[in-house]
């Protein structure tokens, strides 16, 4: 299994909504849900604009709002793609067409991650990874076809530069170590030895120093998923922990009472897509027997011709 990773790159605050849409029938249950945020829940550049300071926006796209002060650096960068390089790349690395209500919600989320991704404070960290895949998972629980969504997965994170492999092989090594947890015992990597253990640490030191750690709420869905498969439920473990990880618990919080709130909406989300996969298995049903009724009738024909 391969070892829990970081790799750094550029700058960007995301503010976003996604929704899924069931097409001109369905706009009436659009389940809508936001993802990802700056820690302050204000237009501020993190690591880029001072306390207090206000930045100007210099582009909106389906709710995706970019910082003025974080946009300019990139721009200057030939190393770094643009939203439509990175969506680019996914449409080049998957080609088979998806159903309308999952494209709308891998697009959105592909947009969010690339201004994560290319934000100068962003490393690439093993709790991250697990809050995506998390999100990931339960977002595309129910799509029709297996190796479809795995497929999915695969050229989602590899137009973004990144490993798929490694996303998953670390979002499952840290579940396997936070099973073997007793509970509070969560919070105490610091005093033990291991790489799941190392690479908190990291995280640690990095959360501390502000400048190559980047919030986002995929990262707060991974504490939460950590403390979900160690069984902890004690609000003060939740607590602990972020103040081991040098994490603003009031973040954490706001964020998991968001994505609370998006588990809910999910359920109603996946009620759309089960009526989606029902009606187009009637439609193709229909089609199939329309094919079969064409024939029948041409052979028929044939028949009496003869």
């Amino acid at each position: 299994m391969a070892a829990l990773s970081s790799s750094t790159v550029a700058p960007c605050c995301v503010k976003a909504a996604v929704s899924f849409n069931a097409g001109a029938a369905d706009k009436a249950r659009s389940v809508r849900w936001q993802v990802g945020a700056c820690p302050l829940e204000q237009l501020r550049c993190v690591g880029v604009a001072k306390s207090g300071s206000s930045v100007p926006v210099v582009s909106k796209r389906r709710g995706v709002v970019a910082c003025a002060a974080a946009a300019a650096p990139a721009a200057t960068s030939t190393d770094v793609p643009t939203v439509s390089d990175t969506k680019g790349a996914f449409i080049k690395s998957y080609r088979k067409p998806i159903p309308s209500i999952y494209s709308t919600v891998i697009q959105e989320l592909l947009v969010q991650q690339h201004l994560m991704r290319y934000n100068s404070t962003y490393t690439y960290d093993p709790v991250f990874a697990l809050g995506f895949v998390t999100v990931y998972d339960q977002l595309m629980d129910g799509y029709p076809n297996d190796a479809d969504r795995d497929a999915i997965f695969k050229a989602y994170i590899t137009s973004l530069n990144e490993d798929p492999e490694l996303y998953r092989k670390d979002a499952t090594k840290l579940e396997e170590w936070a099973a073997a947890q007793s509970g509070g015992a969560i919070t105490d990597f610091a005093s033990k030895d291991g790489e799941v253990e190392a690479a908190l640490k990291g995280i640690a030191e990095r959360a501390a120093g502000k400048e190559s750690f980047h919030y986002s709420r995929f990262f707060a869905i991974g504490l939460f998923r950590l403390l979900e498969k160690a069984n902890a439920s004690d609000p003060a473990v939740l607590e602990n922990l972020s103040k081991a990880l040098n994490i603003s618990k009031r973040s954490v919080d706001r964020d998991l009472d968001v994505y609370r709130n998006l588990l809910s909406k999910l359920a109603q989300g996946k009620e759309l897509i089960k009526e989606y996969n029902e009606r187009e298995k009637k439609k193709q049903a229909e089609r199939d027997a329309a094919a079969a009724n064409a024939k029948s009738a041409e052979t028929v024909a044939k028949t009496e011709g003869a």
